[in-house]
């Protein structure tokens, strides 16, 4: 129910429309908050992201620096009285808030322009951008050591203390790296020995694992080496004019999407719709695109042609392969358990 001030506040956004000064795009509406699980201002263009909602929305999204496992875990805290509208996850993570009845179907305007297999058929979630993963490299923060090739050579003694990655049990970025290296090292989604086996030899180099995004550690030096995303690492070198490589693994790697989905019962479901309708149109894939994400809607070529160009060759991303995203959400669990038996010993 409206309470007097938002009532107010509508019939004067409906006047200002009828009279001509309301705002002229598709997307425009009288000011309105929407509450976003997990977007980081600094991960994944996100900050830039809620200000461009906001200036061609009227929706005001605050940040919220969540990773995608907490924000599940919020929600389903919050079940009774949900606080969320909508969330930002890693596809897993996403699969698995179906699963479980927190997310309410939605297939709006943008859900409908997303090629299937980018979506799911009901309407519970529905990829935003793509990424691939690999090294973000500080390579001045090496101090002369060499940039690694690939995920054996962490191993080496050498590179103690100067690596991190989000941890595996928490963050999809975690989870999927794991993912990642486990299919790099001849692993399937059946048999996670293999980056089991690696991830507890690498602990032995006494690795970082924070649970939060790690780009401004990287970006300082701090953590010279971070397994992330191609989009990080592009936009610390060219926006952030940082002294960061991107290393796709020798071995292989993985690419993942991300996505969106409708909290169940979320107390402004409407706010939230319309955010993921925005993000999904031309100016929301064309901003992920300039932020050097893959877009779901369209391609990077033609979107934002100058950032298409800083990307790796072609040649180094034959590398990056692709798993059955419903067989990675089920089989998380398991894997995340085994994983803190493994480094935990």
């Amino acid at each position: 129910m409206l309470t007097r001030r938002q009532f107010g506040r509508n019939l004067l956004g409906s006047a200002l429309l009828l009279n001509g000064f309301g705002l002229s795009n598709a997307f425009a509406a009288p000011a309105s908050r929407a509450i976003v699980y997990n977007c980081p201002a600094e991960w994944a263009g996100w900050g830039a992201m809620l200000e461009l909602v906001k200036k061609e929305t009227g929706i005001d999204v605050p940040m919220d620096n969540k990773n995608s496992g907490q924000a599940v875990s919020q929600i389903i805290a919050e079940a009774k009285n949900p606080v969320a509208d909508a969330a930002y996850l890693g596809i897993s993570f996403a699969i698995n808030a179906k699963n479980q009845g927190l997310v309410e179907n939605y297939k709006g305007e943008g859900w409908q322009k997303v090629p299937e297999g980018l979506k799911d058929p009901e309407g519970a979630w529905v990829s935003i951008h793509a990424g691939t993963v690999g090294f973000m490299v500080n390579v001045e923060a090496l101090d002369g050591l060499p940039v690694p090739k690939g995920w054996k050579d962490l191993l080496d003694p050498k590179y103690e203390g100067l690596m991190g990655f989000l941890d595996p049990s928490s963050a999809f970025v975690g989870y999927a790296c794991a993912v990642a290296a486990n299919h790099a090292l001849g692993g399937t989604l059946d048999d996670f020995k293999p980056a089991l086996d690696y991830f507890k030899a690498l602990m032995q180099n006494s690795p970082v694992v924070p649970k939060q995004t790690a780009y401004a550690r990287c970006l300082s030096g701090e953590i010279p080496i971070l397994f992330d995303y191609d989009f990080s690492a592009y936009r610390a070198r060219y926006t952030d004019k940082a002294p960061i490589e991107f290393v796709i693994p020798s071995e292989g790697t993985i690419q993942v999407p991300y996505v969106m989905s409708l909290v169940k019962n979320a107390p402004h479901a409407d706010a939230g719709r319309r955010v993921i309708d925005f993000v999904l149109s031309e100016k929301g894939q064309k901003h992920w695109a300039e932020n050097y994400l893959r877009p779901v809607v369209g391609d990077i070529e033609t979107l934002a042609p100058e950032a298409a160009a800083k990307f790796l060759p072609a040649s180094e991303y034959a590398r990056a392969g692709s798993v059955d995203y419903a067989k990675m959400a089920a089989v998380q669990v398991a894997f995340s358990e085994a994983y803190l038996k493994a480094v935990k010993g």
